[in-house]
């Protein structure tokens, strides 16, 4: 085998160079499930509570919180190597966790189809539990209400590199009925661990309702690229100090898969997971984190479109074309904002493993949204994310994919804003039309997108290493302007080298986030500013209709 080829798997680099992400899937299923290797069940399965008096832990990896079974058998889901011929998974030990020692984690929150009366509680769970469950009221100190939790487990096979086996345990709950505005308090719990005891009450959160006066004030943060570590960490703490009423994330959450081309799987480590949502708690379990999908959130194994291990993660709006099959493609309308998540995987030249996998559902519905939104009353901006930069001159430059499928329509709707990751920098466009600046919009300056177009922000300094220009940075207190930069998109199955581009008008190579106030009223505006970690503001600027 060349040294570049999948260790354990068996899967050519020339040959996954030229498979889709379902083929791969395909493959993995084939070759693990009936190889000697194979160490349980692969994919989400969706129960309303685990079954069994409690854990069985298996093996060494189980000791360290890895690997789960339960004193019952376990499901017998789709991809279950005894559905496949191959061998059962191995038998779990004797030895049993009580409740009470098992602390949940990785707390998220999501907006429903309607934030005003809808959120979603996700967490995690190192071990299996009894019926775990979600408390909920209007005081800390009466969680009256009592919700029976749904449990999505994945299972991790051996996929290399001495990598562990891995079972985790996602657990969701998704409450209705709510009032517009409105504060609740909430806890997580399960037999043995009651989030209303004494002991238990600074495990209590909150979470806010989306406000029935749609001309009230709001703030938003967003950034993409965030992964594990120190950067990541205080990135998270700096959106918090805003106070968003929710949190854009733009792709590339975790990078568990570490490729980024939805293809090699020898180096994907799924404990990653578990440390992301351990880190990003402190935020996400009061703000809202509403993800969307990155080329590095593409997990072969779980499903033949890569998203199975998302949809046991997150509990998203699943308002898109099919929530099962796209999870990241959803909409939402907060206040006077319309927000519109896409999959670039979709449509992208540039890494292409799951470009067409929606047959055109996602654009189709892309249109019928953003036709809508213009109609609808009390909409007065609309805000487009996604991963993949339509206009950036960084590392990866511009993907004429994303290029070529939306941007026509983000201009015939006038867009308002469009936020993206990909590229792990800072960067901002003036407004465009038909690919071309048509004024130049200085720091502090305003645009109008029916006047001018629409503005393209790059906002991949979320927490991974940084990339580079190819000119000078320039940014507010340090502007180094130019007529036109070096630029670099990709065709289709190629980079193109455009020679030079006149439209990044901002660029700033440090970690950052933007920070986003909303308001209503006779004069709405987006009031746009970037924010490096240090809190220094790096550029702002105003769409205001």
């Amino acid at each position: 085998m060349a040294a570049n080829d999948l260790p354990n798997l068996g899967i050519p680099a020339r040959l996954a160079a030229r498979m889709s992400m379902a083929e791969q899937h395909a493959y993995l299923r084939e070759k693990l499930t009936r190889s000697p290797r194979s160490t349980g069940r692969s994919g989400p399965t969706r129960r309303g509570v685990l079954r069994g008096g409690g854990l069985m832990v298996a093996g060494a990896a189980g000791a360290a919180g890895l690997v789960v079974g339960s004193d019952t058998a376990l499901d017998q889901g789709p991809g279950n190597p005894a559905d496949a011929g191959g061998p059962p998974a191995p038998a779990p030990s004797k030895a049993v966790v009580d409740g009470k020692l098992v602390a949940p984690f990785g707390r998220h929150l999501a907006f429903g189809a309607d934030p005003k009366t809808r959120m979603n509680v996700s967490w995690q769970v190192p071990f299996a539990v009894r019926r775990p469950y979600l408390r909920v009221g209007l005081k800390p100190w009466e969680l009256d209400r009592k919700v029976p939790a749904e449990v999505r487990d994945l299972h991790t096979p051996s996929l290399g590199r001495g990598l562990p086996a891995v079972e985790q345990l996602y657990l969701h709950v998704g409450l209705d009925g709510l009032r517009p505005g409105t504060t609740y308090y909430y806890g997580v719990g399960h037999d043995g661990f009651d989030p209303t005891a004494a002991e238990r009450l600074g495990t209590v959160g909150s979470f806010t309702t989306a406000p029935a006066d749609s001309t009230e004030p709001f703030v938003f943060t967003a950034f993409g690229d965030q992964g594990v570590g120190p950067e990541a960490l205080t990135g998270g703490q700096a959106v918090l100090g805003q106070n968003p009423a929710f949190h854009l994330h733009a792709g590339d959450i975790c990078y568990a898969d570490d490729t980024g081309h939805g293809k090699k799987s020898d180096t994907y480590d799924a404990r990653l997971w578990d440390q992301l949502l351990a880190q990003t708690e402190p935020v996400a379990s009061r703000v809202p984190w509403m993800v969307t999908t990155g080329n590095h959130d593409m997990e072969a194994w779980y499903s033949p479109d890569g998203y199975g291990g998302q949809t046991a993660r997150w509990s998203l709006p699943g308002t898109g074309p099919d929530p099962d099959r796209a999870p990241g493609v959803y909409t939402f309308e907060y206040g006077n904002v319309g927000v519109i998540a896409l999959d670039a995987n979709d449509v992208s030249y540039e890494i292409p493993a799951n470009r067409g996998y929606t047959d055109g559902a996602q654009t189709r519905w892309l249109e019928r949204t953003l036709k809508r939104m213009r109609a609808a009353r009390g909409i007065d901006f609309v805000v487009v994310f996604f991963h993949h930069c339509a206009y950036s001159t960084a590392t990866h430059g511009s993907d004429g994919g994303v290029r070529e499928a939306w941007v026509a329509l983000f201009e015939k709707h006038h867009v308002d804003l469009v936020i993206n990751g990909h590229n792990h920098v800072y960067e901002r466009t003036d407004p465009l039309r038909g690919g071309a600046p048509t004024r130049a919009v200085r720091v502090g300056d305003v645009t109008d997108p029916v006047r001018d177009g629409t503005v393209y922000v790059t906002a991949g300094g979320g927490g991974r290493e940084l990339y580079d220009f190819s000119a000078p940075d320039s940014y507010e207190g340090h502007i180094e302007e130019r007529d036109s930069v070096p630029g670099i998109r990709w065709g289709e199955g190629r980079r193109e080298e455009r020679g030079e581009v006149e439209w990044s008008r901002i660029r700033y190579t440090g970690f950052s986030f933007l920070a986003v106030e909303c308001e209503g009223g006779r004069r709405p505006s987006l009031s746009v500013t970037a924010l490096a970690r240090s809190g220094r503001r790096v550029d702002h600027f105003v769409v205001r209709r």
